[in-house]
């Protein structure tokens, strides 16, 4: 096999395996990748501005602010308006969505990041600059997207 062709069976390799993690993620929880992350956000950070989380998960606020109409409709979430400055909306979660949380399998990306960090800086840069490139190549570089392992849209889920 070619390398090119290598390259391209350990890409196919990463996606299906993402693809995989995603499938068992939704049938264990209900719960969709990016569903998960802005729970587990939430419960990190506290009642927190719309604003706020979008920036703390990476996403842009519109995206954030779908998923968390869609949580909402699943009692996971709800909206409270600040009481001192009525303009700030903060995401709460409800007791489902604490239950959820402990419930949930963990997001794929969490075990990515723990084998990530265990190797040496020079490994790491490595890995990152290699990626970046492939990225660069597939005309994937420009693209805004949250640090989450999950295939499909984040807004169609």
């Amino acid at each position: 096999m070619d390398k090119h062709e290598e390259v391209l069976v350990a890409l196919r390799q990463i996606i299906r395996a993402i693809d995989l993690h995603s499938r068992q993620l939704s049938k264990a929880s209900g719960l969709t990748g990016p569903q998960l992350l802005l729970l587990q956000a939430i419960s990190e950070h506290g009642d927190i501005t719309m604003r706020n989380l979008a920036q703390a998960t990476h996403m842009s606020q519109a995206t954030a602010t779908t998923i968390i109409d869609r949580l909402e409709q699943k009692q996971l979430v709800r909206r409270e308006r600040s009481q001192t400055d009525k303009r700030k909306v903060y995401a709460v979660l409800t007791d489902d969505g604490k239950a959820k949380i402990k419930t949930a399998p963990r997001p794929l990306q969490e075990s990515f990041i723990q084998r990530f960090q265990s190797l040496e800086d020079w490994e790491q840069n490595l890995l990152l600059s290699s990626v970046q490139r492939i990225s660069s190549m597939m005309n994937a570089d420009a693209l805004d997207v949250a640090p989450l392992l999950q295939v499909g849209s984040l807004l169609h889920e």
